[in-house]
């Protein structure tokens, strides 16, 4: 088993080289490619998890797993990391591990975007939001302030300045939680702070924060509702302008047995799904049904609530998100799929009644002193730190301290994060588990006579969704039905049926009711997921006839039977 720890994150050569180790240590189970180059030249590692002994990868339906493409949400890596590590080393042991394997693929990339990583892990850290490359301009800002370590002790931190007219003031019983100075307040000791940084042409009165020159936001640039960056900031040129996004479009198209995707980020603690541009009731009902099904055992296995995107996790109200990954999944491909947004730092501290967004525009104040102390209790004071003083190059004498928020907020913090991560391999696996599969119910020749046969194959769709998975995988063509071929012998040929044939789609069982009431058993009765194909053929020497039924999003029946008298 390679030697991988869950209480640190990896850069990018180390995850290259545990990657790899998994698919030398368990060839059977893994396999590793490279889907692309990032716009720095690093390789985008994709590792492939199926049993490949009871079948191809690409002939039994998957699930897209994904993290970190986001530069400071480094944690993502980890959670994939994780998945590949359960399968492999709980394959045969875990019954549902095995099953899984056996019946299913899983497609992890663990880091889409290497490069912004890199910078995150750096010794001396930057924090960018995603991809390294210029956007939209190649040039540094002339002035403002940048965000950086300037005192060198390896955390960036906040500042705090003197200033009569500053937003801030220390709390009256804890001083060094900084709260809103009142709408009429005078007279009292105020602040401003400001992320810990340099500022870059100072003129002595201003302070403006420096927007970084790489300016782009991968996850804004997939093809779904995608917008120009006068509407949406950090979308790029045109949609999978990017390599890092045109990589993973490029692979999830080309493998339409995929049939559910999970997107991992940081933080907030939740399970978002789509629509993010559109209420729930745009949504076909029994895709919104399942999709709730999906989160509630989400919520049941990992704790996080399974909320809307577009009801429950909005940045503005009167504003939307284009251009992401999970609506582009869902609306263009039909896939139930997922941004799981990883670590809570208020669930940690107890707060547990609160809305996602809004809590950071508007809170109690009794939720920051239960932050801070669970940063001085559980986080040994390194979430939060102590105010001292410091001479700034520019501002002189000001203070540095207050959260750390790539250390408690950004990311768990290490001894905290397999704890955080463990749960979701179960419901990844059980998301992989309740996709539809396509398997032989029987199949028969009958003898007609004078070197005629008669032909039967019946096939079922055993999974929990419907071969087509959703109704908007429906609406939008993108799905074939159940393909059935039939491969004659030397010398015979076909009386009756046709050599391949579109039998349509199978229902699976996500639509039965709780209960066999009357209603649910005369809606939803009969074999819907079953279909029957038959051909009479002439073979006056018998011979072998093979018989295949596939489906791209739910796997391959193959079999042989011998014609004979």
């Amino acid at each position: 088993m390679p030697e991988v720890h869950f209480d640190r994150y990896y850069r990018y050569d180390d995850l290259t080289r545990l990657l790899h180790a998994y698919a030398e240590e368990f060839p059977q189970l893994v396999q590793v490619q490279s889907i692309g180059k990032s716009y720095e030249g690093r390789d985008i590692w994709l590792a492939t998890l199926t049993n490949r002994a009871t079948g191809a990868a690409e002939e039994k339906p998957a699930l897209w797993v994904d993290g970190n493409i986001h530069a400071s949400e480094v944690s993502p890596s980890s959670a994939c990391l994780y998945l590949i590590h359960a399968l492999t080393s709980g394959y045969g042991a875990n019954a549902d591990f095995t099953r899984a394997l056996d019946t299913r693929t899983f497609y992890v990339c663990p880091r889409l975007n290497p490069d912004g990583a890199e910078l995150a892990l750096a010794d001396q850290p930057k924090i960018i939001r995603s991809s390294t490359r210029p956007y939209p301009y190649d040039e540094e800002g002339l002035e403002g302030l940048i965000e950086q370590d300037i005192d060198g002790d390896g955390r960036m931190l906040q500042m705090r300045i003197l200033d009569p007219n500053g937003q801030w003031k220390a709390h009256p019983d804890e001083p060094r939680l900084m709260i809103r100075r009142d709408p009429t307040e005078v007279g009292g000791t105020y602040y401003r702070i400001l992320p810990e940084g340099a500022l870059k042409n100072y003129d002595g009165v201003t302070l403006a924060l420096m927007r970084n020159k790489e300016g782009l936001d991968l996850n804004r640039n997939y093809p779904a509702h995608w917008r120009q960056e006068g509407e949406q900031i950090g979308a790029g040129e045109y949609p999978t302008s990017e390599p890092e996004v045109r990589a993973a479009v490029a692979f999830i198209v080309a493998h339409p047995n995929i049939t559910g995707a999970v997107a991992f980020h940081t933080w907030s603690g939740v399970l978002l799904r789509p629509s993010g541009v559109a209420a729930d009731e745009t949504l076909p009902a029994e895709d919104l049904w399942t999709f709730q099904h999906i989160g509630a055992k989400g919520t049941q296995l990992t704790g996080y609530p399974a909320i809307s995107n577009f009801h429950d996790f909005k940045y503005h109200p009167k504003e939307v998100i284009t251009g992401t990954f999970d609506d582009w999944a869902y609306d263009h491909l039909g896939l139930y799929a997922w941004t799981v947004e990883l670590w809570s730092p208020q669930r940690q501290a107890g707060i547990t009644d609160y809305k996602f967004i809004d809590w950071y525009r508007e809170h109690p104040l009794e939720d920051a002193l239960k932050l801070l102390k669970w940063s001085d209790e559980k986080l040994d004071g390194k979430g939060y730190v102590d105010w001292y003083p410091f001479e700034h190059p520019q501002l002189g004498k000001i203070e540095l301290g207050g959260w750390n928020m790539q250390y408690a907020w950004r990311n768990p913090p290490p001894q905290y994060l397999e704890r955080e991560i463990a749960p979701f391999a179960e419901w990844l696996t059980w998301h992989a588990l309740i996709s539809p599969r396509l398997e032989l119910h029987s199949a028969q020749v009958t003898p007609l006579g004078e070197g005629n046969y008669l032909v039967r194959l019946v096939v079922q769709n055993t999974g929990w969704l419907p071969t087509y998975v959703s109704k908007k995988a429906l609406e939008r063509k993108v799905v074939r039905g159940v393909i059935g071929e039939v491969r004659l012998p030397e010398g015979a040929k076909l009386i009756s049926g046709k050599e391949r044939h579109d039998f349509g789609q199978l229902e699976g069982r996500a639509y039965v009711g709780t209960s066999a009431t009357p209603w649910a058993v005369w809606r939803l009765g009969g074999t819907p997921d079953r279909l029957k194909a038959e051909w009479v053929i002439h073979a006056p020497k018998g011979g072998e006839v093979e018989l295949i039924a596939r489906h791209e999003r739910s796997g391959v029946v193959r079999l042989k039977l011998t014609l004979g008298e």
